[in-house]
């Protein structure tokens, strides 16, 4: 949609625009420890990932999946090479600049959903545009379209002790679309739950991506889910291996 673009930043337009890719890795290392000790997450890791486009990645456990995606949701840094989201090199943002573009930007979906027990789903959804000291009206309706989109219109005054682990990951997935991102990053987003709904869930990712005109980079164990991606991507060792 063209509403959801044209949201953002002028960096992000422009990005757009001028045909560079959502998302650009170049020769990313990520060491943890020193010595022999040292465990190297992430050896030289290039990748692109166009505007609009589902990736996702796939690797055993200990592959640097979850390193990968922290470094492009800014949520860690490299030891060396760069990370570009639309247009913006992170390592030239302060933590100012990283927290306004996580907040704005780049919507976060992770495994453990991450939802606040004691507020109800459409007060959990709500929660980024509070934080943004978006108009409460607007808020709202925002809050209510994202809830039917979800298919949770009818849970809006439910919290997560009583949803479902289905239900609480669409809720998690309506939060992080809160501030219209141009980025979604999840996180084995359907580890916790069984294949039936994980698949639905995975279902409603790829819709969500085709219906907002966001891009996603999803890291999953399910091989049955890699088939709803427009590119998958094998980590292994901290390489990427395989692109299909």
């Amino acid at each position: 949609m063209t509403e959801s673009i044209s949201s953002h930043s002028g960096t992000t337009v422009a990005a757009n625009r001028d045909g560079e890719p959502m998302v650009r890795v170049e020769n990313l290392h990520r060491s943890y420890g020193s010595g022999a000790a040292a465990v190297h997450a992430l050896r030289g890791v290039s990748l692109d990932v166009p505007h609009g486009e589902l990736v996702a990645l796939k690797g055993r456990s200990g592959s640097g999946k979850t390193t990968l995606l922290n470094l492009v949701g800014g949520l860690d840094s490299p030891d060396e090479g760069r990370v570009t989201v639309g247009g913006t090199d992170l390592a030239g943002l302060g933590e100012d600049g990283l927290l306004e573009l996580r907040r704005d930007r780049i919507g976060f979906i992770f495994q453990s959903f991450g939802l606040i027990p004691i507020l109800t789903a459409a007060e959990n959804v709500g929660v980024p545009m509070r934080l943004r000291r978006t108009d409460p009206k607007e808020r709202e309706k925002r809050v209510e379209l994202l809830l039917a989109m979800v298919g949770l219109a009818d849970h809006a005054a439910q919290r997560p002790g009583e949803l479902s682990g289905g239900q609480q990951q669409r809720v998690a997935i309506a939060r992080a679309l809160a501030n219209r991102p141009a980025l979604l990053i999840a996180d084995e987003p359907t580890g916790q739950l069984d294949a039936e709904t994980g698949l639905a869930v995975m279902e409603l990712l790829r819709a969500v991506v085709r219906g907002e005109g966001v891009t996603a980079l999803v890291a999953t164990h399910d091989a049955q889910l890699l088939d709803l991606a427009d590119r998958v991507l094998e980590l292994n060792d901290g390489r990427i291996v395989e692109q299909v």
